[in-house]
């Protein structure tokens, strides 16, 4: 009976003791220290900060009023870039749209610093300067303007530098020499100011409808079914001196897709692209 009695009042207590700590837990919660009751968090406003997108790609073109610096430009816009020139003359003489919405330049590679305003804001570049004349002439054009043009994007942060250079053609190496050795001294220059961002484009001969004063050359209705042939011939382009002369001709939108999607595209690999590359990588959407 005893123990009957003392089990009794042993639920009374535990029940008091639970009714007890229930109406404490309701609206209040219990700190880990006995003697301290915390009130509930307040969640303040968050206060809305405006920030700034970040800065559009903005792609400047060397020698954009020329064949394949113009098509360049083009793509470019297509892509929704923001797009500039810089070539000698300044002006433009396509009459096209699309060349009203492009910032056009005018300076020289060649003379001082004047022609660096056309850097402000600018992203990356893709150069196409290049040119035929006297071997001297020939290296200053090719080499030394594109290796001026390299070392101010170097300088003024420009952080991708896409070159259109020239594939091997055998014996006209050294018939044309200083075009040669004008473009790979611009490509040392580029693998050294650019290790992780450069990208080198080697193209044969370009084709595509090409405008000489009032004159159009359709030069696609030599190139087109030369590519055709020669793209499926390359064992025989490696064949000395007179193989690289079997080089396959490529369309001139395919080397400004190319170009314009390795100046902003951050996982494209740097290094030297040959034409058999740019057939491949003009195909890629």
């Amino acid at each position: 009976m005893s123990r009957l009695t003392n089990f009794t009042v042993f639920r009374l207590t535990l029940s008091r003791y639970h009714n007890a700590l229930g109406s404490t837990w309701r609206g209040r919660f219990l700190s880990t220290e006995s003697n301290k009751i915390d009130e509930p968090l307040k969640v303040e406003e968050a206060e809305t900060i405006n920030v700034p997108p970040p800065p559009a790609e903005k792609l400047l073109v060397l020698g954009g009023s020329g064949f394949v610096g113009s098509h360049i430009c083009k793509e470019a816009l297509n892509r929704g870039l923001s797009v500039a020139s810089l070539s000698r003359s300044g002006n433009y003489s396509i009459q096209e749209p699309w060349a009203k919405n492009v910032q056009w330049h005018q300076g020289d590679l060649l003379s001082g610093s004047s022609w660096k305003e056309a850097l402000s804001g600018v992203t990356s570049i893709v150069s196409c300067v290049g040119g035929f004349g006297s071997n001297s002439y020939m290296y200053k054009i090719n080499g030394t303007a594109n290796i001026s043009a390299i070392r101010a994007a170097a300088e003024k942060g420009v952080k991708r530098f896409v070159y259109v250079s020239a594939a091997d053609c055998g014996v006209m190496n050294y018939i044309l020499q200083g075009y040669y050795d004008g473009k790979r001294a611009a490509e040392t220059e580029l693998l050294v100011r650019y290790p992780y961002g450069h990208v080198i484009l080697r193209p044969g001969f370009i084709y595509g409808n090409r405008r000489v004063g009032n004159l159009e050359l359709p030069l696609g209705v030599i190139g087109s079914p030369l590519e055709m042939v020669l793209q499926h011939a390359k064992p025989l382009s490696e064949v000395p001196l007179v193989g690289p002369l079997l080089t396959p001709p490529v369309n001139v939108t395919a080397v400004a897709k190319v170009a314009v999607r390795a100046a902003i595209d951050p996982v494209f690999p740097p290094g030297i692209v040959d034409v058999h590359g740019l057939l491949r990588y003009s195909q890629q959407k």
